[in-house]
């Protein structure tokens, strides 16, 4: 399984975070307010399907580099403008280029027109310990895979852990087995990711049939992942019954990420505002909503 590998390369990062709890010397825990990700989920952009998670990634192990001359704040600036709902930072070093400071950056209040974004940490969490650095962030929110910790009573730990720190846990699946899986561990956001794990590639299709076949339930925040590049993919994903997307490469791929994100919310007045001035005009414009 492709997960391995990034188990493997999280090792490191864990055995640091034990010693550091051994010695008594973890990061202090955040205990300013976080934003929440789950409302943040339930109030997309004016006129958009669905909200958008906005993601900043400079690397992934089925693109390579995607982009690396673009600063999180700048990416972080135009996403805000643009009318994101909520942002996921990578934080996985080796596959994805990512840092743990990245979270703290995208942060930074004049980065955003009004209030900041609430921020889901992207990375691969299987211990506890990664859940308690993960409190010491501005990160709203952590992703949880099923396939890496495939026990609904390690998910259930974790997703507890995450949300005695005032977090929310992003639980991933792929399949039905794994939504089984995500119920039976109490999970609240459940993401579908459309890409395949052996051959990368996408499947759309499947990811709108799981939410069809097995639709939201009990409350259950749905959130489409992997494949997402028109805004005709945010209304398929709204009409089966999810209520935000994840974005990424389709975004960090255009020469101004925000400029995409406003023309895949359908918002053409930022698209060209965003498209025709230098991304530092926009610190302290409010073009969230227009």
């Amino acid at each position: 399984m492709r997960l391995e590998r990034f188990h493997q390369a999280k090792q490191a990062e864990v055995a640091a975070l034990r010693l550091a709890a051994e010695r008594g010397s973890l990061p202090a825990l955040l205990t300013a307010p976080r934003p929440d990700f789950a409302a943040a989920l339930r109030t997309p952009a004016r006129r958009a399907p669905l909200a958008v998670v906005a993601e900043y990634k400079r690397a992934s192990p089925s693109r390579g580099v995607i982009r690396e001359d673009l600063d999180v704040e700048e990416v972080v600036r135009q996403y805000a403008a643009a009318g994101a709902s909520a942002l996921s930072i990578l934080t996985e070093e080796t596959y994805f280029h990512g840092r743990p400071d990245f979270l703290s950056r995208a942060a930074a209040p004049g980065l955003y027109p009004a209030t900041p974004l609430p921020l889901l940490r992207k990375d691969f969490i299987f211990d506890p310990l990664q859940v308690r650095a993960t409190a010491a962030t501005p990160a709203s929110a952590l992703l949880l895979i099923v396939r890496l910790t495939p026990e609904a009573t390690v998910l259930r730990r974790l997703r507890e852990e995450a949300e005695s720190f005032g977090m929310h846990a992003v639980v991933e699946v792929f399949d039905a087995a794994d939504l089984r899986l995500a119920r039976e561990s109490g999970a609240r956001i459940i993401q579908v990711n459309a890409r395949d794990l052996q051959t990368f590639a996408v499947d759309r299709a499947a990811c709108l049939a799981l939410a069809e076949a097995c639709p939201p339930e009990n409350h259950e925040i749905w959130v489409a992942a992997s494949g997402i590049s028109e805004p005709e993919h945010l209304v398929l994903a709204a009409s089966a019954g999810y209520r935000a997307a994840l974005v990424g490469t389709a975004l960090m791929e255009h020469v101004r990420p925000g400029a995409a994100l406003a023309a895949l919310l359908g918002n053409d007045s930022v698209r060209r505002v965003l498209d025709g001035v230098d991304s530092n005009v926009l610190k302290g414009e409010n073009n969230h909503a227009d």
